[in-house]
């Protein structure tokens, strides 16, 4: 539990249910143990959606069945860009909020690697990575996050500006810097007015260390 939100059970239940079909799907060579774990996958849909208000549950085994070897948390990376007292966000195309350019790992790439094509693909700008800032549990319970099908780490880097200029992109409709005290509405499955102000707390306390969960 976190700032009083707690994750609901039937979402923890879910996700374990879920990576067990899926390791049992990776590694199983019996037919018939496979039509057990494809059950479990299928029960496991039906209770996401369920428990999520949702009619049809097709969508999220859908979704499931495109995971596939051991079941593992998915790794994001954020970055937090300053220009003196201001972050760099970007307003998403799919909910019309803001949050730090970011999304997830790719294969091949490094985290701070990944950090600065992000927020080039998303803002035009050119970044250095100055710092690791956190690795987070995006859990709902642990940072107030809305619940999700996946269990998240994201990587959070602060960053520094070293060229470029504004850009929209194809995730992003926008693009402006931010003081703290002004920030306009954020994208909660993204990131957390929380979140935004330990950022700036690391980018104002360059020496402190790495928080992590």
């Amino acid at each position: 539990m976190q700032n009083g939100v707690m994750r609901p059970h039937w979402l923890e239940l879910a996700r374990r249910f879920q990576s067990l079909a899926q390791n049992g799907l990776a590694y199983s060579k019996d037919p018939y143990d496979r039509e057990r774990y494809e059950e479990i996958r299928r029960l496991a849909a039906e209770m996401m959606a369920t428990g999520a208000g949702l009619r049809d549950s097709v969508p999220i085994l859908n979704l499931f069945k495109t995971e596939v070897g051991y079941a593992t948390p998915k790794i994001g990376v954020r970055a937090a860009v300053f220009d003196r007292e201001r972050i760099l966000l970007v307003r998403e195309r799919k909910d019309g909020l803001w949050t730090v350019p970011g999304g997830w790992a790719d294969v091949g790439d490094a985290p701070s690697v990944a950090a600065i094509r992000e927020v080039k693909e998303e803002s035009g700008y050119d970044v250095v990575v100055k710092k690791l800032a956190a690795l987070y549990d995006q859990d709902q319970d642990k940072h107030g996050h809305p619940p999700m099908p996946y269990h998240i780490y994201t990587v959070f880097f602060i960053c520094e500006l070293c060229g470029g200029a504004a850009a929209d992109s194809l995730e992003t409709s926008g693009v402006d810097f931010f003081e703290e005290n002004n920030l306009p509405p954020l994208s909660l499955p993204r990131i957390t007015p929380v979140q935004v102000k330990h950022m700036f707390d690391h980018h104002r306390n360059p020496e402190w260390p790495t928080s992590f969960d």
